[in-house]
């Protein structure tokens, strides 16, 4: 439960500086998707933010560790403490950086295990003393009376924490946990104690990016009495001789792999402020980001700007819409725009995958990205609202390029580190789509160059006999038929691109080598399938198995053979016509098929027959009746999705949010209409779900979407028109949202078929 309406209003009432006219940010419920499998966390951050300072409920070992992502699950009763960095939606995981619990009272230094109240610092807490808010988190900590608030700019993270009277009060700093935790993940940190009570430090990990280092330097308003730096690792032999002093009282640095800090600040007459930067590069730049962006004590004028920051993002798109929707859709706009995260210090310098420190010079650079997700409607999203935002994306990603070991683009990536995670090379289509659509401001030889590198680095994902036999061989490469289909689609973005700048020589080979996912194609059966490399398909032959091993990524047959994005009139044609692709649609989302059928493959969740919202393969699927001439089916389905994969609740997410695709599938799709394929102009019509939309354009423009009568009695479009004019077909370009405007739907009762 939340506070009261009333009681939220008269709570923001009485912060200095917080007006109560309405916002946008005050539609947004962090708490959506933080049950289940959604794994997005309710903690403060700005947009594309570096801090994400939000609680964490759980830190298990990476075995058990797949519903706390993020860090925190709603259906968990205790808080092991607060932490400063998460990724949003992420179905695999690491971060939960620089942990810090406050204690009143006997301090304990391990977190105790949650069924056991009192055996450890972990403190128990109850949902109706939570508020979440854009920019703001807020709990009681049930065992030790304490009121935590937390707030956060773009480099640093503020708490206030009130504490009972007569307590003493304590601040623990963990540097132990992580979230996807084990033995051994960390391998060395750093904890130092400065003369004017600057606490700063750094540790490695050897987690999904493997020597990540982050570092960070953290100041209180109030002078520490004592501190306690303990090195808490056992069973080894040899540690080094002891520093100056025989106790940890003594120590101003601590040096190891298990490190624990303890601040004691005795009885307070006022909360203690905490404010913690953080860094990529070393604990000096750690410092100077505080210096830069952490001046004075003043928890309420940050929590101000945190909310102002939000309320001028989410300001992009004005929506009208009953209470329950505003809030699904201002969420969904809110989770969009959470990453790529700034991953630059204060003075420009960040970690690039070579592990090297560099220079951004005139950009700002990005990381945290999960590209095999976001290239689909999360970054086409920012495109249309962000352009400018879009170019330092691009210019993030070029730089990535230009510092990798490999010459490639990013894959997913974080800290500037990569990882590895999923396949194809979807920064190519992220790149094309930006420039097709007109964002510049980035070199575009460069990025063409970068593109093209990407493109043809043979040991990546069996490139080579990709480009030799123009498939990905399943005796040579697992899923073979997902890394065809997918690579087929990122070679089609990078024609676009060339073309657009008149490389037409280049744009031809990729074009050609764009219809590479014939090869995939299996008439006899009607699925794409993988081949061997004597050109045979695999046999056996099961379209219903997915998951590792298999042909396909994260899917099945049934999913991924409507993946040609770049072709769907040529899919429809080997389909066998319009009637048949439209039959063979129907049976994916009309098929009854039993969820423990994919109990061993975590990611394939929200099934509405074989159709898997949770998981991005299926995302454009529905849109593809527009192509088959049969618009109101693609209608229907929409509806069926959005009644049932999305809800205002906290488990309101059926899947991973994977760093905002699902909610920008969300906000693209309340608004109508839906890139089916990035890195072309065009956008498949669907419904609207909103009465009207406003969107603000950064051409200074305003293109308007309205729709007329939109109620349950209504769910099929009767006509659409731009500017007064009937569209021929369900698709709307680029270019006609950015001239301005108004796209009206006229609602109807029945199909207009």
């Amino acid at each position: 439960m939340r506070p009261s309406l009333p009681r939220l209003v008269l709570a923001l009432a009485l912060l200095p500086g917080l007006a109560l006219a309405a916002s946008h940010a005050g539609d947004v419920d962090p708490r959506i998707g933080t049950g289940g499998d959604g794994h997005t966390f309710p903690g403060a951050t700005v947009p594309f933010g570096m801090i994400q300072l939000s609680p964490d409920t759980a830190m298990p070992d990476f075995k058990h560790a797949y519903k706390w992502a993020a860090g925190y699950q709603y259906g968990d009763t205790t808080i092991m403490g607060f932490s400063h960095t998460h990724f949003s939606g992420s179905g695999h995981s690491d971060l939960g950086d620089v942990l810090v619990m406050p204690i009143a009272g006997e301090v304990k230094l391990e977190p105790g295990d949650p069924a056991k109240p009192g055996s450890g610092y972990r403190s128990r807490f109850e949902h109706a003393s939570e508020v979440e808010q854009a920019g703001y988190y807020a709990v009681t900590l049930a065992d030790y009376g304490i009121r935590a608030e937390l707030t956060a700019g773009r480099r640093v993270g503020w708490h206030r924490y009130t504490f009972p009277k007569g307590k003493s009060a304590h601040l623990l700093l963990d540097l132990r946990p992580s979230i996807y935790d084990y033995p051994g993940k960390v391998l060395w940190s750093k904890l130092e104690v400065a003369a004017d009570g600057t606490v700063s430090g750094c540790r490695t990990t050897r987690g999904w990016a493997p020597g990540r280092e982050l570092c960070f330097a953290m100041r209180f308003n109030q002078p520490i009495a004592s501190r306690t730096l303990y090195d808490r690792e056992s069973g080894i032999v040899y540690k080094g001789f002891k520093g100056p002093g025989n106790q940890p009282v003594d120590h101003d640095a601590q040096n190891g792999r298990a490190l624990v800090g303890v601040f004691d600040f005795g009885v307070l007459a006022r909360p203690l402020e905490v404010k913690v930067a953080i860094s990529p590069v070393s604990a000096a730049n750690a410092v100077a980001n505080l210096d830069a962006d952490g001046k004075g004590w003043d928890f309420d004028a940050r929590r101000a700007e945190a909310r102002a920051a939000w309320d001028k993002a989410l300001a992009v798109i004005d929506v009208d819409a009953p209470g329950t929707l505003r809030t699904q859709f201002y969420t969904a706009l809110y989770h969009a725009m959470l990453s790529p995260t700034l991953s630059m210090d204060a003075n420009g310098q960040y970690r690039g995958p070579d592990h090297a420190v560099h220079q951004a010079q005139g950009f700002e650079f990005y990381s945290t990205w999960s590209l095999w997700d976001v290239y689909r409607a999360q970054q086409p999203l920012m495109v249309l609202l962000r352009p400018d935002l879009s170019t330092d994306f691009v210019r993030s990603l070029v730089a990535a390029r230009e510092a990798s070991p490999f010459g490639i683009l990013p894959v997913w990536a974080y800290q500037g580190l990569e990882t590895w995670c999923m396949i194809g090379y979807h920064a190519v289509p992220v790149i094309a789509d930006a420039y097709v659509k007109g964002v510049r401001g980035f070199d575009a030889g460069k990025a063409l160059d970068a593109m093209v590198a990407s493109a043809t680095y043979g040991p990546y994902g069996d490139l080579a006999d990709y480009m030799k036999l123009g498939y990905v061989p399943i005796d040579k490469e697992p899923e073979g038929a997902s890394k065809t289909l997918e690579y087929a689609y990122d070679d089609w973005s990078l024609a676009q691109m060339a073309k657009a700048m008149g490389r037409k020589d280049l744009a031809a080979a990729f074009e050609k080598r764009a219809g590479n996912w014939k090869h995939a194609w299996d008439a006899k059966t009607g699925f794409m399938r993988a081949r061997k490399s004597d050109g045979a398909f695999r046999e056996p032959f099961d379209p219903a198995a997915a998951g590792y091993g298999t042909d396909y990524t994260e899917g099945n047959a049934y999913q991924y053979s409507w993946y040609v994005p770049q072709d769907v009139p040529g899919l429809i044609a080997a389909a066998g016509g319009d009637a048949t692709f439209v039959r063979r649609l129907d049976e994916v989302f009309d098929a009854k098929v039993d969820p423990a059928r994919f109990k061993n493959v975590e990611d394939i969740t929200g099934l509405i027959g074989w159709y898997a919202h949770g998981n991005e393969p299926s995302h454009h699927i529905a849109y593809l009746y527009d192509y088959a001439g049969a618009p109101w089916k693609t209608q229907e389905r929409l509806k069926q999705i959005m009644d049932s994969q999305y809800a205002a609740r906290p488990d309101g997410l059926t899947g991973n949010d994977d760093l905002g695709q699902m909610s920008a599938w969300y906000v693209f799709t309340a608004l109508g209409f839906y890139p089916v394929t990035p890195a072309s102009d065009v956008y498949a019509i669907g419904r609207p779900f909103v009465e009207r939309a406003t969107l603000h354009l950064a051409n200074g423009k305003e293109f308007t979407v309205s729709a007329a009568p939109l109620d349950p009695a209504h769910p099929y479009v009767g006509e659409v028109s731009l500017n007064g004019k009937p569209l021929a077909k369900p698709f709307l370009r680029h270019g006609q949202i950015l001239a301005g405007g108004e796209l009206h739907f006229r609602m109807q009762a029945q199909p207009a078929r």
